[in-house]
């Protein structure tokens, strides 16, 4: 276990350093110029040419990619062009709240997808069962933009019974707090919800149809014990693996639901960073909700030995008898 974690650890020095790579040449591709937007319409050519200089905009790409894997290297994410901040301060100030917004979202997805799927795989081929999967799919398809503006219309407009944008304080009492959270979570929630639906019903079905769950069922073990201890505990591993992703994609997933609720998070940060062509913030944002993926892939990979202890690490395929 030991020397997998160690071997993974350095397989992600080349993911990182590609990421980085990729992040650097399509932030160059914004159109506009950092210093012209930071200095605004009325700016004077020379002004604007100076600020340019001034931030290293001048130099040869090649010369700012060094200047910047250099940065990495000493754990340096560089200086934000408009908020003329360390980037990792700014990342530092708004990633918990995203963490916030993706943990609320995940426990609303876990504990209405599982369930919902578990049913469905009970009930299969009845009309609780085609009901949940017409739920599901919708739920997928649902577009995120389009579901946050809906809940916002009609429980913040039409009805008034959360707030419409903000994040709330606890200075304002955890009531007020919790109603700020919501509508955010719920409308970031939709997908993995869907979705945990779908993988727990058709990872749970595979098992079912296993012939020690037929044997449990006809020594008379009651359905609950079936399907919670037997059926439930050997369909995890697909589970951890869509579980795994979906932390993943909730924390990079934010950008538009921070952005319709106004959820000062790490989203909202880079859509705001786009909008001053502040790329630097841009880059590093990006790279560090790149090397949180990793980590949590790595993690999951791990709990797949606490769940099923036949996995064998040291196998050179990376997974075992």
């Amino acid at each position: 276990m030991g020397k997998y974690i160690i071997k993974r650890l350095f397989d992600l020095l080349p993911t990182v350093f590609v990421v980085a790579v990729i992040v650097f040449i399509i932030t160059r591709l914004i159109p506009g110029n950092p210093a012209a937007v930071m200095l605004g319409p009325t700016a004077s050519v020379e002004d604007i040419e100076k600020l340019t200089t001034q931030l290293g905009l001048d130099q040869p790409l090649y010369k700012q990619f060094l200047d910047y894997l250099l940065g990495l290297l000493q754990g340096d994410f560089g200086t934000s062009l408009s908020y003329n901040q360390p980037v990792a301060q700014l990342i530092m100030e708004r990633f918990p709240n995203t963490v916030i917004l993706a943990l609320a979202a995940l426990v609303i997805a876990l504990l209405i997808g599982i369930p919902a799927g578990m049913i469905s795989a009970a009930r299969q081929n009845s009309a609780l069962d085609y009901g949940v999967m017409l739920v599901s799919l919708l739920g997928v398809s649902m577009p995120i933009f389009w579901l946050g503006v809906m809940l916002v219309l009609f429980f913040s407009v039409n009805l008034g019974w959360f707030p419409a944008t903000g994040m709330g304080t606890l200075d304002d009492g955890l009531l007020s707090y919790i109603k700020h959270l919501i509508l955010p979570s719920i409308t970031l929630a939709t997908i993995p919800m869907a979705t945990f639906a779908r993988i727990t019903r058709s990872s749970m079905l595979e098992v079912i149809s296993q012939e020690y769950i037929k044997t449990a069922r006809a020594k008379g073990v009651a359905e609950f014990w079936v399907i919670s201890k037997h059926v439930l505990k050997n369909a995890l591993t697909p589970i951890l693996t869509v579980l795994g992703m979906q932390i993943s994609m909730l924390l990079g997933g934010a950008v538009l639901t921070e952005t319709i609720f106004s959820w000062p998070g790490m989203g909202r940060l880079i859509v705001d960073a786009i909008d001053k062509r502040d790329f630097v913030v841009v880059q590093g944002t990006v790279l560090f909700i790149a090397i949180i993926f990793v980590l949590v892939n790595l993690l999951v990979d791990i709990l797949y030995k606490v769940v099923n202890p036949r996995v064998n690490y040291e196998s050179s395929k990376g997974g075992g008898q």
